[in-house]
């Protein structure tokens, strides 16, 4: 292991707005509330109004959510407080579920001492004739109120601010746009599917949104990562309307570490700033280097240490073949096909241990599907390799099955019932009212809980099918249904007690040595991230309670598994772990790879046109062949073996 030590200082930036990173969403957005507070005070004190222009989203709910708290625990009064908000869906009531008037009654104008007449925002179903005016008019009461103090974005994946897409002017004002088919796909998510989302909406426009006197831009997650370096250190351009705001006087971009990715200073930090040469920032800088100039590991010179801004580690370390073989052997390492430990070998450098050679596994789905899509191949590797292995589905995952499935599945039941004279009070009860409901169901309207049933049992189905067909029983396939998820809604509620107690007493019955989990960390309000967080809380809890058991007695014979169990995490189908974090990486055959397929294909109602698709119009086989057939690859081309595909995993120590 190459021992730490301090490059010299160096401070060059290359980011053009200042931008400030947050280790968490959470806790950025408790700082802009607090920033907001202030002001609001401030204001309070000197007897004026402050004018806030908002956002909606997913984006600033925690801000909000902050907000709402100083109010309620603190006194915050929001009485000389008027609001602007950016835009709203062309041509959407107010009192439509998607609507941003509704967005932020829910969220924020309903739980706090605002004046409603105070609260602006644009009519999204005013006649198109009228729709100038009433541009106009908003311009003009923005004008009247003093222009806006203090102004909350977020930024869309084409770099758009409020609904200002690529080819906005610097100039514009409040207007109605077209927007963009990635805009559209976004919202997808939110309306049922993409036939639904609105074409057109009324936004404040980009030279608006400039003449407020301070502008703060939230972003979270790795999907925000390349539009904000663009928006940061790019130059200003009409395709990326974020970039405008480097023109602002007063303009701060508040980020998770997620989001900062892509930054030079976050990607590259040995170009910005002194750099704390561990073994983890060699491996990121070599393997950078190497995936740069489109040259393996091994064949890395000098003078591509010193044109490329690594000189400092070679006035560390020597020659360029020294730490070329030594990041070469640390990925050579972590590839393995005995993803639950290899029998009788020595595993000084193998990911993972030689003994027990038979282990518990646990893999927590979050989804029903994501076992299969993420992992299946090392999924089969461990139930082939003799482990035992259980599977939990930690959510029903009810609110991506279509309509149409579950019309289909039901007319199944009710002909098949009918066919061989089979009665079931409850059951009768439950399809009909599922199926009533079905048939004046409105486009994004909250499923009644008899449906939402419906859809839980057809996927329940399918995990079931799945783990046949790897080959574990039914009684090793263990459905949470996390109540946090059961909403009826895209919208889920926190994660809670009940929760976080279902999985601690899953993970105490079975006493894994292994446990796989979605390591989705990017997305803080996505499924994954809080089915992730719950196994976290639940693994501090077992720690927790096993501390106190050794406080209390030397006898740990009970507790004596958690010391053993390691926990490895696995990304979604969208994206993979940046090759200098992979500690294992499972490599798999063509025929694995076609197996791995066949049993994704038994997920039916999540193939052919899935519910919540994205702007990725590939199915989830398809996603998961081409993101493994892609590690794979990157592997060779740093200089290593050649393989089909890679399931690759990061191991968590808690």
């Amino acid at each position: 292991m190459v021992t730490q030590i301090l490059a010299p200082l160096k401070l060059v930036s290359f980011e053009k707005i200042d931008t400030t990173i947050y280790a968490t969403a959470e806790g950025a957005c408790n700082a802009t509330a607090a920033e907001i507070a202030a002001l609001i005070k401030h204001k309070q004190r000197n007897g004026q109004i402050a004018v806030l222009g908002l956002a909606t989203g997913s984006t600033p709910k925690k801000v909000y959510e902050a907000l709402i708290r100083m109010h309620q625990h603190d006194g915050l009064s929001f009485k000389n407080v008027v609001t602007f908000n950016l835009d709203e869906y062309y041509s959407l009531q107010p009192d439509a579920i998607q609507s941003y008037r509704h967005f932020m009654e829910e969220n924020l104008f309903n739980h706090i001492d605002i004046e409603k007449e105070n609260c602006f925002v644009p009519h999204g179903g005013i006649p198109q004739e009228m729709v100038k005016m009433h541009c106009q008019d908003y311009e003009k009461r923005i004008e009247e109120f003093g222009g806006i103090d203090f102004q909350l974005l977020g930024i869309g994946r084409n770099g758009h601010i409020g609904f200002n897409e690529p080819g906005s002017h610097v100039s514009s004002a409040t207007r109605l746009i077209t927007l963009d088919h990635l805009t559209r796909f976004d919202a997808a998510y939110e309306f049922g599917s993409l036939t639904n989302v609105p074409r057109k909406a009324i936004t404040m426009g980009v030279g608006t949104i400039l003449k407020a006197k301070r502008i703060v831009l939230l972003a979270w997650g790795e999907r925000k990562a390349n539009i904000i370096q663009q928006a940061v250190e790019g130059p200003v351009t009409e395709f990326v309307p974020a970039s405008y705001l480097q023109g602002h006087h007063n303009v701060e971009f508040i980020l998770d570490e997620s989001a900062a990715n892509a930054l030079t200073r976050k990607k590259t930090p040995w170009l910005t700033d002194d750099v704390l040469w561990n073994n983890g920032m060699i491996k990121k800088a070599v393997t950078h280097l190497a995936l740069t100039l489109n040259k393996p590991i091994l064949k890395l010179t000098n003078d591509d240490y010193n044109q490329n801004g690594l000189s400092d580690l070679l006035a560390l370390y020597g020659q360029a073949y020294d730490i070329n073989i030594e990041v070469f052997n640390q990925l050579q390492r972590t590839i393995t096909g005995w993803p639950g430990g290899k029998p009788n070998a020595d595993d000084t450098f193998r990911p993972e241990r030689a003994t027990p050679e038979k282990k518990r596994v646990l893999i927590f789905s979050p989804h029903p599907d994501d076992d299969i899509i993420s992992m299946g191949g090392t999924f089969q590797r461990l139930v082939d390799q003799g482990h035992e292995v259980h599977v939990a589905y930690q959510t029903s995952g009810n609110i991506a099955v279509a309509d149409d499935e579950a019309f289909r599945f039901i007319d199944f039941i009710k002909d098949y019932n009918q066919q061989f004279g089979i009665s079931n009070a409850a059951a009768d009860k439950m399809y009909a009212e599922a199926l009533a409901f079905l048939k004046i169901k409105k486009n994004g309207e909250k499923d009644i809980e008899a449906l939402r049933l419906v859809k839980g049992i057809i996927r329940r189905g399918e995990a079931k099918n799945t783990c046949r067909f790897v080959g574990i029983s039914d009684c090793n396939a263990h459905f949470l249904n996390l109540p946090f998820y059961e909403t009826g809604l895209v919208e889920k509620n926190p994660i809670g007690d009940a929760d976080v107690n279902i999985i601690t007493n899953l993970i105490e019955q079975i006493q894994p040595h292994q446990i796989y989990a979605a390591g989705d960390l990017a997305d803080p309000h996505g499924t994954h991230k809080v089915c992730l967080d719950g196994i976290f809380e639940a693994m501090k809890r077992l720690k927790a309670e096993s501390l106190k058991l050794k406080a209390e007695s030397s006898e740990l014979k009970a507790e004596s598994w958690l010391s053993d169990c390691w926990l490895w995490l696995y990304k979604g189908a969208w994206a993979e772990w940046d090759i200098d974090l992979i500690e294992m990486a499972v490599p798999m055959s063509p025929d694995q790879v076609l197996k791995k397929r066949n049993g994704i294909f038994k997920h039916q109602s999540q193939k052919d046109g899935v519910v919540f698709q994205g702007t990725d119009s590939r199915e989830f086989w398809q996603r998961a062949e081409d993101r493994n057939s892609a590690t794979a690859a990157l592997y060779n081309k740093l200089g290593l073996a050649e393989y089909a595909a890679m399931e690759a995993f990061v191991r968590w120590r808690y």
